[in-house]
């Protein structure tokens, strides 16, 4: 039996990390994000609605996507970043759940669908969150502080840019207590590394044998 694991987290919490170490275990991980740069890649479909709703100003004179100026748009305007969610939203989710599907017949122990706005979807009925059915779910957390701290060195951003980003998204305390459970990433590789072991193996009874061998 495959157990679906939707994973999330806030801005800088570090999900990128468990997502790795996940990988490392024998998990299959399906990465929303990086399903999402996929599709919105110069000369997708996805892109040419981005710009026809947002205007050209966020598209980079490579013809790529401009994230920076795109971001600055939907992070300080609610109405915005519904209109990206409808755009982005649809495909993202019926490419997850075929690699999911995928996955599943093939006999794997764990699938982690990584994905950022899952609780927030869950909320509102929108999104993967509200969309896809999981076996339990995890958030990564760190405090707040620290993921400030982190949002701005990832982003080379200011501390009132990196809150505001935050601030777009449900409080990492809330969606720790929406999670069936956590991953305390405030803290060293290592013990990141021996929590989500100690998940994965709870989860699968042992099956995957990067788990089992830890």
């Amino acid at each position: 039996m495959t157990v679906i694991l939707g994973l999330s987290g806030g801005i800088g919490s570090g999900k990128s990390t468990v997502t790795r170490i996940l990988d490392e275990l024998g998990a299959v991980t399906i990465d929303a994000d990086a399903l999402v740069h996929e599709m919105q890649a110069a000369g997708q479909p996805m892109l040419a609605e981005i710009a026809a709703t947002f205007g050209d100003d966020v598209i980079a004179a490579d013809g790529s996507l401009d994230r920076e100026a795109l971001g600055a748009i939907v992070f300080r305007d609610d109405e915005a970043r519904a209109r990206l969610g409808a755009i982005v939203h649809p495909p993202v989710i019926a490419e997850m759940m075929r690699r999911a599907k995928q996955a599943v017949d093939e006999g794997v122990p764990l699938v982690v669908l990584d994905i950022p706005l899952l609780f927030e979807g869950r909320l509102n009925g929108r999104g993967s969150g509200a969309l896809m059915d999981f076996d339990a779910t995890v958030c990564v957390w760190v405090d707040p502080e620290t993921q400030i701290q982190r949002t701005m060195a990832r982003d080379g951003c200011t501390r009132e840019e990196a809150e505001r980003r935050i601030a777009a998204q449900l409080p990492i305390d809330r969606k720790r207590e929406l999670a069936d459970y956590m991953i305390d990433n405030s803290g060293s590789i290592d013990e990141t590394r021996r929590q989500v072991e100690e998940l994965v193996r709870g989860l699968t009874g042992g099956r995957l044998s990067g788990a089992a061998a830890s």
